[in-house]
Parts: C-alpha cells; sequence; structure tokens
C-alpha cells in the first residue's frame, strides 16, 4: 500500500478540520434594530443601504468557507462596510447550541440536516443562503468492488449515517418505502473510523468527508465509487442559517452580506488554483490537500439557498423519523428567506453583471432552477 493505515491516522488527525459539512451555528439579537417582518423583506426595505449592525458574529466550524475568505481577502465585506467575528465551536452539537442561544448570528457549516432537526424541535431558525452545494464527499468500498447505482447497497452494511437524506431519498427511489431496513446503515463517530472498517472489510461501502479525499486518493486498499452530489444532485450539503429574528431585524445587513458572498464567487470560479493557495494557508493545511476536492468537479459552492433541495431534504427526514413530531405541524416554507438573496443577486448583476455576463447568467438560471 503506498500509505499504511497508521500514516493515515496521523494525517487524518491533523487535518481531519476539514470534513465536508462539519455543523456549527450561530446566532444572536442586534441592539436598535428595525422591527420588519418576512413579508417586509419585500418592500422598499429592500432598498434601504444603511446596515442594522456591521459586525457578524460566525461559526463555520473547521473546515472554513471559501467564498467568505475570498471575500475578506478581495476587501468586499470592507466595501460592504461589515466584519466577521469567528465564533469557535469543536462539534456540530455545540455549534448548534451556539445558534440557538443566540451567541453567534451565522452558521455556515452545519450541514443542512443538522439545521432542519433544530427547526423540527420548535428552534426558530431560517435557511437564507448556502455554502457548499456539493461537498465533494466520496463514498468508497474496497478497491475492485465498483459501482452500479444506489442499488449496490440494498442488503449491504454500509458505513454512513441514514440522517444523510441523500442516500436514504435515492434508496427511497429505487421503490423501498423502508430505506431504513433495505440497507444495513453503520454508524461511526468519525470519517476515520469508517475508513478503517471497509480496509478491515467490516462494510462493504463507506461515506468520506471533504478533509479525507486527499488521504483517500493516496491508498491503494479503497477505490472511490461515487460521490454524495451524484447520488442526489444539489443535495445542499451546507446552508447558511440564522435565526429568524435576525434575519427579520437585519435585512439590510443579510443583503450586503449576501452581496459580497455572491462576488466572491464570481471571483472563486475564475481564479480557483489562486483560491487553493488562499484556502491552505487559511486553513494551514499543504496545497495539494486543498487541491484534491477543491479542483474536483464535485466541489461545488454557491451562497444561493437552495430552497428547492431544503424542501426535499425536509421531507425525506421527515419519512425517515428523523424529525420531532412538532414537523407535523411546522411549514418548512415558514423557515426558508430566498427574497434577500434574490435581491442582493439582482443588485450585483446590475453593477457588474457586464464584467462577466457568462458567470452571472448562469447565477441566475441556477437560483431560477433551484428556489422557483
Amino acid at each position: 500500500m503506498k500509505k499504511t493505515i497508521i500514516l493515515l491516522a496521523l494525517v487524518m488527525t491533523v487535518i481531519l478540520s476539514l470534513t465536508g459539512c462539519s455543523e456549527n451555528t450561530g446566532n444572536s439579537t442586534p441592539t436598535d434594530a428595525p422591527a420588519s417582518t418576512v413579508e417586509a423583506l419585500q418592500s422598499d426595505e429592500l432598498d434601504k443601504k444603511e446596515l442594522e449592525t456591521s459586525v457578524i458574529r460566525w461559526n463555520y466550524g473547521t473546515s472554513g468557507n471559501v467564498m467568505l475568505a475570498i471575500a475578506e481577502k478581495m476587501g468586499y465585506l470592507e466595501e460592504e462596510g461589515l466584519s466577521i467575528e469567528v465564533v469557535p465551536a469543536t462539534a456540530n452539537a455545540n455549534a448548534m447550541a451556539l445558534l440557538a442561544t443566540g451567541k453567534v448570528d451565522i452558521v455556515s457549516n452545519a450541514g443542512t440536516s443538522n439545521p432542519l432537526q433544530q427547526i423540527a424541535s420548535g428552534v426558530d431558525l431560517t435557511v437564507f443562503g448556502g455554502h457548499m452545494v456539493d461537498g465533494c464527499m466520496p463514498v468508497i468500498a474496497r478497491k475492485g468492488t465498483g459501482w452500479n447505482g444506489v442499488q449496490d447497497f440494498i442488503g449491504k452494511k454500509v458505513a454512513i449515517n441514514p440522517v444523510y437524506f441523500a442516500f436514504t431519498g435515492a434508496v427511497m427511489d429505487l421503490g423501498y418505502e423502508d430505506p431504513l431496513s433495505a440497507v444495513e446503515w453503520v454508524v461511526y463517530t468519525n470519517y476515520n473510523d469508517a475508513l478503517a472498517a471497509v480496509v478491515r472489510g467490516e462494510v462493504d461501502y463507506a461515506l468520506q468527508g471533504t478533509g479525507n479525499m486527499y488521504a483517500v486518493t493516496q491508498m491503494d486498499e479503497v477505490e472511490i465509487v461515487t460521490y454524495h452530489g451524484k447520488v442526489m444532485p444539489n443535495y445542499s450539503c451546507c446552508r447558511l442559517v440564522a435565526q429568524t429574528d435576525f434575519i427579520k431585524n437585519n435585512p439590510n445587513t443579510v443583503k450586503a452580506l449576501m452581496r459580497a458572498l455572491i462576488r466572491a464567487q464570481q471571483y472563486y470560479e475564475a481564479n480557483k488554483k489562486e483560491v487553493v493557495a488562499l484556502h491552505a494557508e487559511n486553513m494551514g493545511v499543504t496545497e495539494e490537500y486543498v487541491a484534491a476536492f477543491m479542483l474536483n468537479e464535485n466541489f461545488v459552492i454557491n451562497p444561493d439557498p437552495l430552497k428547492n433541495s431544503v424542501i426535499r431534504a425536509w421531507g425525506i427526514l421527515d419519512k425517515t423519523g428523523f424529525l420531532n413530531e412538532k414537523a407535523k405541524n411546522i411549514d418548512i416554507l415558514d423557515h426558508i428567506n430566498i427574497d434577500l438573496y434574490k435581491a442582493a443577486l439582482d443588485e450585483i448583476i446590475e453593477e457588474y453583471g457586464s464584467k462577466d455576463p457568462e458567470f452571472y447568467e448562469r447565477l441566475q438560471k441556477f437560483y431560477e432552477e433551484n428556489n422557483l
């Protein structure tokens, strides 16, 4: 083998920080904020430029946020009058607790299922944007296993937490009403353990995190058979989430943030190799490590809210029993805001659209396909 499991464990211990969709949260209630409602966000309030707050407390877990890093580096946030206060959290649960208790304003790396489960339990959160659409999370198996599609999971041992709705949803799409029984889902505490289980032959397949890409590609014992995003396109990976009151009380601040992130998205797509170096420096890892996922076609970032994907995820989680019973009385549409992103997109296209018309045309089309 090129790399021993011992070496892999060392590498993964140092850089597991970039695992896909590591979950974290944040929230706050700014002072002197104007009262408004979600409906008011479609009114003249959107046209006001004065920020309600200029400092945003943000949790992006241990894997960072590429668009945010670019927006800071290129001065887009400064131009909008914004600054970011990073609030760390060591685990997904800690991040969600930060958000629920108002100790951070925005969380960007908490996945989709965690925020939706919080909403289902009665926490008033709103999805208003996105981070990763597809986190370049590989599904691995022992070398030579091959792949014919999700049907290969049926009756097999699969090291994937079934709360990952893309996989249970794909199994249901095959006609299985109970995906939890059709597959033997084996849950490990981390991706390293799942990887080791594949190598030992204890499971047939395993999902790996974004940050495992480099290590997995250095191993002779395993192969990548597919990716999370191949199983369910635009599965929504990581959403931008805040307490609903933060969105209501800070529409101009949120819209300004989205403008900065949209510009960062354009810069990212035009300068990926440069961004690899930037993100590697920010995260304290090698460029080879970052390039393993960032230059892969299965790593897709976009600040779009992906309303349709969030609704799909809510439905799958509900059908598979991963939502609180309170979810039956909750309309998930009340917890998705696409208005601020769309307003920001329109403004950016008007101001910068001529500089990269092809990019902004794609972004507009992407919005229409995933939100309308």
